[in-house]
């Protein structure tokens, strides 16, 4: 029997045993999955900290329920570890770590580098390593298949290889790991038949391209194009704050159009691992081929500069009131990229205090998925939820809204807000009130 015939009879049978490299938002709903088919599950991270929670059976992603897992731990049917020296031991090796930009807005493949370099010196025969990280097109056949060939093993002889772009969105109710549609592009035949079959294992919808730099590209494009569209509703908002026009009224009208049109909407800035991120690992390829990427740069420009845009709003709001930003007692309700989860990863909320602090203002937050402020790949601000009390709201120059968690109750606070500037919307069902700013 061939090295591709026997692991997909062992995939078919539940017995070809999963490694997940990266224990985060995008390793533990694999882990999830591939333990609800069946499958004995290693998960290995560098983070000692996340592999002792794991082993306690604790939880440190709120919004994924580890109650199964732990039982797979006790039952020795999931195993965490920080130890790359049993790497050999799964057939199936998932890379799911994090892929940066440097201070320089360029590619940081540090940790996928690091886990190819780990699994090279454990790779055995019939192994199948597949990418998961967002990256640049080629990044799969020309940064992982080098690193791990120096095994001695040859990508499509001795061991397959694949990408396969996570599709992950933390605290969306409606969809799961296993719902969500899996592109999958494989180095060769075979290395196709062996990723496709692990994924169908697992999830409702394979859908297979014709190449890994496919796959690459075709996730880096989902997100670029909700960088752009994003980036022309900021804009928008821009204008419509000059011209005295309620851009969120604009939007909502819009989109009664049945056809054309796909509505999206303005913020203080892009958050999460992959939509602030991956336009810029687009336009940095772009640049090997002398192709200027200008329309996603100047999105990528409008949507950075957002959180300064915000600062400037409060500035002026304040002004209003004869108030100096300079002393300013400022509450900032939620810090979490998005609303009702706890990710903090490339929040805008964070670079947004900081530019606070950084002009004099005297900051609170209250945001009631992170009691506190974990330190970040950027900050380290060292603050602590504090609680809403009338007193509070009432003491507080300005409450700014940057995170509209379902959790806040917008009656309550406006009615005990000084001045309350929103810019998400937020208090758009909450009783009309004179201290009410949108922004």
């Amino acid at each position: 029997m061939s090295i591709t015939e026997d692991v997909l009879e062992k995939i078919e049978k539940r017995e070809a045993t999963i490694g997940v490299c990266g224990l985060g938002y995008v390793g533990l709903p694999l882990i999830g999955a591939f333990r609800r088919a069946g499958f004995t599950v290693y998960g290995f991270d560098i983070d000692d900290a996340k592999v002792d929670a794991l082993e306690k059976g604790e939880s440190y992603i709120k919004h994924i329920d580890f109650d199964k897992l732990r039982v797979a731990v006790e039952e020795k049917k999931f195993i965490p570890t920080t130890d790359f020296g049993r790497i050999g031991e799964p057939d199936i090796l998932l890379i799911a770590v994090p892929t940066p930009l440097t201070k320089t807005r360029e590619p940081d493949l540090t940790a996928v580098e690091g886990t190819c370099a780990a699994i090279a010196k454990g790779l055995r025969k019939g192994q199948l390593v597949v990418l998961e990280s967002t990256t640049y097109p080629l990044t799969t056949e020309e940064v992982c298949k080098p690193i791990l060939e120096k095994s001695g093993l040859k990508a499509g002889t001795d061991f397959f290889l694949a990408y396969s772009p996570e599709r992950e969105d933390p605290g969306n109710p409606h969809f799961e790991t296993s719902t969500i549609p899996k592109v999958v592009g494989g180095h060769d035949a075979d290395s196709m038949r062996v990723a496709e079959a692990v994924y169908a294992s697992i999830i409702e919808r394979v859908v297979p391209v014709t190449s890994m730099a496919a796959a690459e590209l075709t996730k880096i494009f989902e997100n670029t194009f909700r960088a752009v569209n994003i980036a022309l509703v900021n804009e928008l908002k821009l204008m419509c704050l000059r011209m005295g026009i309620d851009v969120w009224e604009v939007i909502d009208a819009a989109a009664t159009k049945p056809f054309g049109f796909m509505p999206f909407y303005p913020g203080p800035g892009l958050g999460g691992h992959c939509i602030p991120i991956d336009p810029f690992y687009l336009t940095w390829k772009a640049r090997e081929y002398d192709f200027s990427t200008r329309f996603i740069e100047l999105a990528g420009e409008i949507n950075t500069t957002m959180p300064y845009h915000v600062v400037d709003g409060v500035m002026q709001h304040l002004n209003e009131r004869a108030i100096a930003l300079n002393g300013a007692h400022v509450l900032v309700l939620g810090i979490a990229y998005k609303k009702n989860v706890d990710d903090l990863r490339e929040s805008p909320s964070l670079k947004i205090i900081d530019l606070l602090k950084a002009a004099g203002a005297k900051v609170l937050y209250n945001d009631p998925h992170c009691p506190v402020m974990k330190r970040t790949r950027h900050f380290d601000l060292g603050m602590q939820s504090v609680e809403l009390t009338p007193e509070l709201l009432a003491s507080q120059d300005a409450v700014l809204v940057l995170t509209a968690h379902d959790a806040y109750d917008w009656d309550f606070i406006t009615e005990y807000a000084q001045l309350l500037i929103d810019t998400r919307n937020a208090t758009k069902f909450a009783k009309k009130r004179d201290n009410i700013r949108k922004l």
